[in-house]
């Protein structure tokens, strides 16, 4: 079964997928040893090659594909998606910098009923980021790199187009009774030794009845062997639980994309069926 070309084995994976394939390549390509300047030119290497390459206006993919992430996506002036109405967790590595948030141009809007990937909510994708919808699979050991926490990954949004190696991801899942901040509890137990864990409730700017919290944490990257931030977004909505995730190769890269998550978190709403 393949994602995007890319083979799918637990030695070698596409995705930064914590459990069977670390960070667009594993050890079995690169290292523990291997500097981070060798992994990043390793990965650039797989990327285009073919491995989970994203052409075009959107797609399909049978899993989720290589998951570095690079630069900005370019920002178009200061401008705060949601607004922080509470925090709980110790204050740590993945805390946000203080400022304003720099917000990515918009290039088009995901979620709605025809789009590459239908999603209970609706939101701003960056310019030349192309969204790709993950096809449901059968297979046990594969299904478990789909799932994290009680959540199901069912589109990533590929930076690769505008220049970057990275990759916005949606996951959700059925359970409407469960609070945003339960989801995103479970979706941080579920990746690997998570620590540094702030979690915040937020009023989303686009919809402020829409139930809202974000966590902001840090994970150790298998390719580069060192902490790394991730943050997630998870919004509940009649049709169940989303979760707008952005990690990224390492904490430098992560920050590089965070214009992009801005510009998805401002615009974020309940889908209008």
């Amino acid at each position: 079964m393949g994602a995007g070309g890319c083979p799918w084995a637990r030695a070698v994976a596409c995705g930064d997928r914590r459990r069977g394939g670390p960070e667009v390549v594993g050890r079995a390509v690169v290292g523990r040893a291997a500097g981070k300047a060798a992994a990043a030119a390793a990965v650039a290497a797989v990327l285009v090659g073919g491995c989970a390459a994203g052409g075009g206006a959107g797609g399909t993919a049978a899993g989720p594909s290589a998951a570095g992430t690079g630069p900005s996506a370019g920002a178009a002036g200061p401008s705060a998606g949601a607004r922080a109405v509470g925090a709980a967790g110790p204050s740590a590595a993945a805390s946000d910098a203080p400022g304003p948030a720099r917000v990515a141009a918009k290039g088009g809007t995901l979620g709605a009923p025809g789009s590459a990937c239908p999603l209970p909510v609706t939101f701003d994708v960056a310019a030349a980021w192309v969204p790709k919808r993950i096809k449901p699979v059968d297979d046990p050991d594969l299904r478990d790199l789909l799932d994290q926490g009680t959540v199901t990954i069912v589109c990533e949004i590929d930076a690769k187009p505008a220049g970057n190696i990275g990759f916005l991801r949606v996951w959700t899942d059925g359970d409407a009774a469960a609070s945003p901040r339960e989801v995103l509890e479970s979706f941080v137990a579920g990746d690997d030794s998570p620590g540094s864990v702030v979690h915040r409730d937020v009023e989303l700017a686009e919809d402020p009845a829409l139930p809202a919290a974000e966590v902001t944490y840090v994970v150790t990257s298998p390719l580069l062997d060192e902490r790394k931030k991730v943050r997630a977004l998870a919004v509940v909505t009649p049709a169940g639980p989303v979760v707008l995730e952005l990690g990224g190769l390492d904490t430098d890269e992560h920050e590089g994309m965070l214009p992009a998550y801005e510009l998805a978190k401002g615009s974020l709403a309940a889908a209008r069926r």
